[in-house]
């Protein structure tokens, strides 16, 4: 039974090594950053300070997480400013 599970883990593996992997966009935290996973493996990836991926660690889930809500809080700022008032940008 341990050989039968081992086989059907290692399929998706063996078919990402070959073929390369198949990722989507499951989060986007900024317009820059991004998180991905594979479809098939279910590798998780994201983008660092440089732009390259790397793996989506805890740390990298936190840093991504608090990143997002300072993105969207200066988002939700910049769409509720008035007309009105002056711009000092």
């Amino acid at each position: 039974m341990k050989n039968k599970t081992h086989k059907t883990a290692s399929i998706p593996r063996l078919y990402c090594n070959v073929f390369g992997h198949n990722y989507e966009v499951t989060k986007q935290v900024t317009y820059h950053v991004k998180e991905y996973k594979c479809t098939c493996c279910k590798r998780e990836l994201t983008t660092n300070g440089n732009g390259n991926l790397i793996e989506l660690t805890p740390k990298f889930k936190e840093i991504n997480s608090i990143l997002e809500r300072i993105h969207s809080s200066k988002i939700a700022r910049v769409k509720n400013r008035t007309f009105s008032e002056p711009s000092y940008y």
